[in-house]
C-alpha cells in the first residue's frame, strides 16, 4: 500500500494529510528519521523555511531525506518546502536539502499582508484530471511565497505566474510549488504527486 509522509515539523502539514486521506491514501506525519523508512514519498509543506531547516538538522532528518531522493522516491516541496529542496537560495544562509537544481528567492511577492490567490495554467495536470477538470486553471494560494528565479537543464517548468515568474517545477522525482495546493479544494496536484509515486 502507498504510504505518503508529510514532514510535520511545523506549517501546513495537517492540510496535506487531510487531502491525501480524502484521496484514499495512507498519510503519516513525519518528525523522526525512522518514520521515513517505509514511505513511498514525502511532502515537505509550507511554514517558515529557516525553522524547518534548523529543526530538520536538529532531528537528524536531512541525510535520510536525501537518501530517499537518491533512491528515486518522490519528494514534493510546497512554499517553504520548495526553499528547503533548492540547491540555491538568494541572500540567505540556512540548512537546505540542496536537491533540486533551482535558484529560489524567498518572500518574492512581499510580506504576509501581500499574500494573494490567483489562477494558474498547469497543463501537466490534465492526465490526472477528471474530464470536467481538464484544462481548468488551478487555484493557487500564495502566502509570503518564494519564487524560482532560474532552473537547471534537467528541470521542467510546470507553471509561471503572468507568463514570467516560475512557480511550479519538476526534476525527475522532485516536485516543487511556490504556493499552497493543500489550502484549496483542488486535488489535482496531490493526484499528480501520487502518479509520480506510482
Amino acid at each position: 500500500m502507498v504510504t505518503v509522509g508529510v514532514l510535520a515539523l511545523q506549517g501546513a502539514f495537517i492540510e496535506h494529510i487531510n487531502m491525501l486521506q480524502c484521496l484514499g491514501v495512507r498519510a503519516v506525519a513525519v518528525r523522526l528519521p525512522q518514520e521515513l523508512e517505509s514511505l513511498s514519498g514525502l511532502i515537505i509543506p509550507g511554514g517558515e523555511s529557516t525553522t524547518v531547516g534548523k529543526l530538520a538538522t536538529a532531528y537528524g532528518l536531512i541525510e535520510p531525506i536525501k537518501r530517499m531522493a537518491d533512491e528515486g522516491k518522490p519528494l514534493w516541496g510546497t512554499c517553504a518546502g520548495l526553499i528547503f529542496l533548492a540547491r540555491r537560495v538568494e541572500g540567505v544562509n540556512q540548512p537546505l536539502l540542496g536537491l533540486m537544481d533551482v535558484t529560489v528567492k524567498r518572500n518574492a511577492f512581499g510580506r504576509q499582508v501581500d499574500s494573494f490567490e490567483t489562477c494558474l495554467s498547469i497543463p501537466a495536470l490534465d492526465p490526472v484530471s477528471n474530464p470536467e477538470e481538464r484544462g481548468l486553471p488551478f487555484p493557487a494560494v500564495f502566502i509570503r511565497a518564494p519564487a524560482i528565479d532560474s532552473v537547471g537543464e534537467e528541470v521542467q517548468i510546470l507553471s509561471r505566474l503572468d507568463q514570467a515568474t516560475i512557480v511550479a517545477a519538476r526534476q525527475d522525482n522532485l516536485l516543487a510549488t511556490a504556493f499552497h495546493p493543500e489550502l484549496t479544494g483542488d486535488f489535482r496536484l496531490h493526484r499528480y504527486f501520487l502518479a509520480m509515486i506510482e
